[in-house]
């Protein structure tokens, strides 16, 4: 289990990260949906049914991705980041942070900075050296990707529309496999 301990002194509540696993896919299709709402609205959010469908065709048919899960100790899911290669739409960029997203109840607990690591973790084990994620160029996790070293990635006219970048994964996870980069 890790915890964090807050700014303000307080013990946040305890968690576990894991990979996901096919069994997981009714409550992360629940996740999935309650973080989407919580981070984007519900205008236009997928159900329930459609995340379900979703992440049962992943583990049953697609092989090049990976998800790991953030557990509560009770071991209900709070969190979830999916890694993948990237298609090679922008230049320099081997892996991609597919989706990240933990339940505000949860936020500033440490779970996105872990789950953060592990996916750059596993993207080292395959050889993986960087990734990027697409987001929303006005969300309010802009400033937790910052923090964690990501690069802003402009287009072509200097504008920011939502891309963060690691050209170096090893900076996210400095202890992770020293001696396969050397």
């Amino acid at each position: 289990m890790l915890s964090k301990r807050r700014h303000d002194g307080i013990q946040d509540r305890a968690f576990a990260v894991r990979e996901a696993r096919a069994e997981d896919v009714p409550a992360l299709a629940s996740l999935h949906v309650a973080t989407f709402n919580e981070t984007h609205g519900h205008r236009g959010a997928p159900n329930y049914a459609l995340r379900e469908k979703r992440w049962r065709t992943a583990f049953e048919r697609e092989s090049n991705w990976f998800c790991y899960v953030a557990e509560a100790p009770d071991r209900q899911l709070v969190g979830f980041a999916k890694g993948e290669l990237h298609d090679g739409g922008v230049p320099g960029f081997e892996g991609e942070l597919d989706k990240i997203y933990v339940l505000s109840a949860w936020h500033r607990s440490g779970i996105g900075r872990a789950l953060v690591e592990r996916v750059a973790r596993r993207f080292l084990e395959q050889g993986i050296g960087s990734m990027l994620l697409f987001g929303d160029a006005r969300s309010s996790s802009n400033g937790f990707y910052e923090r964690l070293g990501a690069e802003r990635l402009l287009s072509p006219k200097g504008e920011f529309h939502g891309g963060y970048g690691w050209r170096d994964l090893r900076r996210l996870v400095p202890d992770a496999l020293s001696d396969v980069w050397r």
